[in-house]
């Protein structure tokens, strides 16, 4: 068993019995709450671990010990309006204190602070003679002191007495001040003792006259006090939220409680990764800082519910303003009352699910809806929302790592009843399966919490084939949400393309008329896919298994009655047994397999609508083929050993394919070529064919003049089209009606003698790569590619001519003739103004290089000229040339001329060089101006300079240059040992 998982499971063991035997302990009899411990809270209910950490842990934290604290005068209302009003509240479940037990005494005790600071709630009864008590005054003024530190709540009764005479200290409340103020000692708190009483007669509250029906107003308190309590509750996280503590730590980071400005934070990533299980934590850890919270769930399912947005409205204001909430009738109504209710109150909003702007335009339309230090946090899978809607933050809640999920499995799958050591390469595989997503452990782990091992084995094989439906259900909400053409790009995505490059999939699908450049986008932002670092498409595994399971159901029976298919046994069925029909639109098979797929005469009959069949490593063979379908885009087979075998083919007819284990054969037996390709294919793609011609009755000339495929000619659609390896392919037809090409890719073809001049002339071709065709002779005379970026045509040894350039070929950068025979270079590749990196390596005939060419090549970057062994002087000097040109505004150009043994010398460049690279040269005399440049008079031409083992010019520059000059400090030259001996006085 591998060390890691060994270690990995002792770890998560060690934890499981840690937090079952600490669920099993009594609660503490100190603790006058009583709380349920073995439900770990977050913030509201219990401290968390990780607030000594975040910015605001000394108030998003707070550990209460009471739900309301009553402030009254005792002989005033003990016996009477606030012993009834604590009998009350009590009876509703309400933990509230009242001093009964405490001993009054001149001061107020340390014990009654500590009683007031862990309050949620503070109800004071002011009555008659109120103010007349010193220790009353002092409650009083701690109470607003927790208000503002910890947003306490206090609610005033006015007990008999006017809240006028409470707020502006008159009648027998501004006698009784002035009775205290005579005490010296009470000098320096009577400012704060009148701040708090006029504060306290500005808050909402009850004012019960003299013959009020006082047990109504009891009623209405405990109720009001009852949905406030209600709303303190902790919401309910998680049975074992494992991996929360560090998430909450990053999210109180982004909402920054501190800050006055209000803020939005957004909380994404896939279905079942725990985005509502991390906002409930969030809000239990720092809901109590504010003045109202709301937590609204399945924003997204209660939109479609009935009344939709202006419920969700309604219950919003219901739970911000406590009584007498406005009730809306429209969205357009409810947005208007929101912004004006809200914009002076300190909010906590979370939105949970949303999964549509407009649901955020209705329900928090901005920042400016909410007072200032309001944070709203929204929950969603969907990241153009959170963009489109301008938040603050997006943070992406990422899989657990390999211990968390383990951990988690464990509690779900074992319940402390079985020994996890007996199923513990059962339980990898399930993490491994899960990939971190808590939702599959928990539903995986629920399911084999009852069984046996063997019954353990049963289910992950049949989940295996099977995936579970509630799993499913879950991530597949994100798929139902796009449109459809997105839908098909997400299965093409899960069945086909998981792991290929972007650009590749970008091509196959746009052949398919897809649109996929912005269809990946919106994968992307609805958290579907993402693109690797390495450009290539990552999908995560259970939503590869939703998009196979989607396509299975079309027919679960049935494997010809599915759109794509993907399994070497499904695929191996429908062309073995011609059991395909038209609703096969995809075929792509990866792998290699040791049985070969044995095709018939009607293999592809009745798949009419296949647009795209793309084989990896597949080797066909059987009787033949005759049929393929009009609606193929895209032929992708690699390492295919065939026969194309015509003998049997009507002119107007599809192509004749015997497949055979060894060779590709086109057979041409009757006509004069192929005069049928599928009039949709727009990608073909063979790789590894060995393609034979056979023209024995045929009155064209030979072989080097016999089309390919004649039908090229009347396909507009054709966008791409690779061989490689195709021995016995001797020319490219005429290309003249492809007019969508753009890559024309061909890789060791050995018998490929000429490219017809229609290529030359394909203005959307924008990748052409003719290499390692070692009998290529003739390529164009002249081409004009206004779309060109990339050409190359290294390795055909026998091309002796590069063609003249015609029009405007801007975009093309990258020119490479490496290996070719090569003599020269025609001027006009100084046209090529777009160009940046020209390789001639090992052009070993080639020797002219005219100057004027780099007049226009002002991007020129990278000019490769290693092991041109006939090349004498360079650049070749012409006539009539303008001078050098320096400009700051050219690219940095390397030139490298390593290992040219006959290059004796380099004359004045057009343009500055970078560096220039002349290992080796060992016939070198003379670099135009180089001793001026070494003396320092002329330091324009080189940057840099690499003249390593170039004897004859390193003793010609030691009898040339002065010694008594030195070199300037920022020239870099490169010299070799025996040039240091001829010229030690040059100082680098």
């Amino acid at each position: 068993m591998d060390l890691r998982w060994s270690l990995l499971g002792l770890v998560a063991f060690a934890l499981f019995v840690k937090l079952t035997r600490s669920k099993d302990r009594p609660a503490s009899p100190n603790n006058k709450n009583n709380k349920d411990l073995s439900k770990p809270q977050f913030g509201a209910s219990s401290s968390s671990s990780s607030s000594s950490s975040s910015p605001s842990s000394s108030s998003s934290t707070h550990s209460f010990t009471h739900d309301v604290f009553l402030s009254f005068r005792g002989p005033d209302t003990r016996n009477n309006f606030t012993g009834h009003l604590y009998r009350n509240l009590v009876q509703e479940g309400i933990t509230t204190f009242i001093d009964n037990d405490l001993t009054r005494g001149e001061d107020i005790t340390k014990e009654l602070l500590n009683v007031i600071e862990g309050s949620r709630i503070s109800i004071v009864v002011f009555s008659a003679k109120y103010a007349s008590s010193k220790w009353c005054l002092d409650e009083l003024v701690k109470i607003f002191q927790c208000k503002k530190s910890k947003q306490q709540i206090v609610y005033p009764v006015f007990y008999k007495v006017d809240p006028s005479d409470i707020r502006h200290q008159k009648g027998q409340v501004g006698d009784a001040i002035a009775h205290l103020s005579k005490h010296k000692d009470n000098l320096k708190k009577v400012k704060s003792w009148k701040a708090a009483l006029t504060q306290a007669a500005t808050l909402y509250g009850w004012h019960i006259l003299d013959g009020g029906h006082e047990a109504n107003f009891i009623d209405a308190i405990v109720k009001e006090i009852s949905t406030k309590i209600m709303r303190f509750n902790p919401l309910d996280v998680a049975p074992y939220p494992v991996g929360l503590e560090s998430r909450v730590e990053d999210i109180l980071k982004l909402l920054n409680v501190r800050e006055h400005n209000p803020h939005m934070i957004g909380i994404w990533g896939i279905g079942g990764i725990g985005k509502t299980t991390l906002a409930k934590a969030v809000y239990n850890s720092i809901s109590n800082e504010f003045e109202h919270s709301c937590f609204l769930a399945n924003v997204r399912e209660e939109s479609f519910s009935h009344e939709g947005l202006v419920k969700l409205q309604n219950n919003l204001l219901s739970k911000i303003i406590e009584r007498d909430p406005p009730k809306v009738n429209n969205v357009d109504e409810g947005i208007i009352v929101l912004k004006q209710k809200l914009s002076q109150k300190r909010v906590l909003l979370i939105l949970d699910d949303v999964d549509h702007l407009n649901q955020l335009k209705k329900l928090a339309g901005g920042c400016d809806w909410f007072g200032p230090r309001s944070r709203t946090i929204i929950t969603t899978r969907d990241m153009n929302c959170l963009r489109a809607h301008k938040v603050n933050s997006i943070y992406e809640v990422k899989e657990l790592n390999d211990q968390a999920a383990l951990a988690l499995f464990n509690f779900n799958a074992f319940k402390g009843n079985k020994r996890m050591d007996d199923f513990f390469e059962l339980a990898t595989e399930v993490i491994c399966y899960a990939k971190g997503v808590p939702l599959v452990l928990e539903i995986l782990g629920s399911d084999l919490c009852s069984k046996n091992k063997a019954e353990w084995k049963d289910a992950l094989e049949y989940y295996s084939r099977y995936p579970n439906q509630e799993i499913q259900q879950t991530l597949k909400r994100s798929y139902e949400s796009l449109e459809d053409r997105m839908k098909e790009v997400f299965l093409h995505i899960a069945c086909f393309f998981k792991g290929y490059k972007e650009s590749y999939v970008i091509d196959v699908l746009q052949s398919c008329d897809l649109n996929p450049v912005y269809s990946l986008k919106v994968l992307m932002e609805k958290a579907l896919i993402k693109i690797a670092k390495d450009n290539s498409i990552w999908m995560h595994d259970l939503l590869e298994d939703m998009g196979k399971e989607i396509v299975r159901q079309e027919s679960p029976n049935e494997t010809g009655q599915r759109s794509k298919l993907w399994l070497y046994e499904d695929v191996c069925e429908v062309l073995e047994k011609n059991t395909g029909t038209d609703r096969i639109k995809g075929i792509v098979l990866r792998g290699v397999y040791s049985r070969k797929i044995r095709l018939n005469g009607r293999s592809f009959a009745n798949l009419k609508n296949l647009q795209i069949f793309i084989v990896d490593h597949g080797r066909p063979c059987g009787d033949g083929m005759d049929y393929l379908p009009n609606q193929l885009r895209v032929l992708d087979w690699d390492d295919c050993s065939l026969r194309l075998d015509m003998l049997h083919m009507r002119m107007s007819g599809p192509w004749v394919l015997d497949w055979n284990d060894c060779s590709l054969q086109l057979g041409i037996r009757r006509g004069d070529g192929v005069d049928y390709i599928p009039n949709q294919l727009r990608a073909f793609d063979w790789n590894d064919c060995s393609l034979q011609l056979d023209i024995r009755r045929m009155s064209m000339g030979g072989p080097y003049k016999t089309p390919l495929i004649k039908g090229f000619k009347n396909i507009g659609y054709f966008k791409s089209i690779k061989l490689s390896r195709c021995d016995g392919l001797t020319t490219i037809p005429d290309f003249s009606g492809l007019t969508s090409l753009e890559y024309l890719e061909l890789f060791y073809c050995r018998d490929l003698v000429e490219v017809h001049p229609s290529v030359g002339v394909l203005r959307k071709l924008v990748n052409l790569e003719l290499t390692h065709c070692e009998k290529l002779q003739i390529f164009q005379e002249r081409i004009n590619l206004k779309s060109l970026e990339t050409l190359h045509l290294s390795r055909c040894y026998q091309l002796k001519f590069f063609p003249e350039i015609e029009g405007d070929m801007k975009s093309l950068n990258r020119l490479h003739l490496s290996y070719t025979d090569i003599k020269e270079l025609p001027c006009s590749v100084g046209n090529l103004t777009g160009l940046k990196s020209l390789s001639l390596n090992s052009c070993h005939n080639l020797t002219d290089i005219p100057s004027s060419i780099f007049y226009g090549l002002q991007r020129l970057e990278d000019l490769d000229l290693r092991l041109c062994s006939k090349l004498v002087t360079f650049p070749t000097k012409l006539e009539s040339l303008p001078p050098p040109v320096f400009s700051t505004n050219l690219t940095r150009l390397q030139v490298h001329l390593d290992h040219c043994w006959r290059l004796e010398e380099i004359s004045e460049f057009p343009r500055e060089i970078d560096g220039l690279y002349v290992t080796d040269c060992l016939s070198l005399q003379r670099i135009s101006k180089l001793s001026k440049i070494l003396e320092g008079k002329d330091s324009k031409m080189f940057g840099r300079l690499d003249l390593t083992d170039c004897r004859r010019l390193c003793n010609n520059l030691a009898r040339g240059i002065d010694g008594t000059k030195e070199l300037r400090r920022e020239e870099r030259i490169l010299l070799s040992n025996n040039m240091l001996i001829a010229a030690k006085e040059l100082l680098l």
